[in-house]
């Protein structure tokens, strides 16, 4: 399995209204420190995938801003608040209401 299917596979476990960070799904592909390779394999996904690439947020709690990224940006948190995830006035998600940890 490759790098990129690990990530995929650990972020399509992330279930509707939650979200997690990159670092986090680094880790849990089994990959701790690789939190860009994470943002650069869900760069990858087509906005209408499958994977819910948006669920994936920085360590700060925001939107990892990107003019690369085409407007999917705002895509991004459009999504999460079609999920009932809410920003505060800083665009940040308070990450103890919404972080997605797997059960042991």
């Amino acid at each position: 399995m490759s790098n990129y299917d690990r990530i995929y596979a650990v972020v399509c476990q992330i279930p509707y209204g939650k979200i997690t960070t990159y670092g986090l799904v680094a880790e849990l592909a089994g990959l701790p420190g690789r939190a860009r390779l994470v943002g650069y394999a869900l760069y990858r996904v087509a906005p209408d995938s499958d994977i819910p690439w948006h669920r994936v947020i920085n360590a700060k709690g925001q939107v990892s801003g990107s003019p690369v990224r085409h407007g999917s940006d705002h895509l991004q948190r459009s999504r999460l608040e079609a999920e009932g995830i809410q920003f505060d006035p800083q665009g940040r998600i308070h990450l103890p209401d919404y972080l997605w940890l797997p059960e042991d």
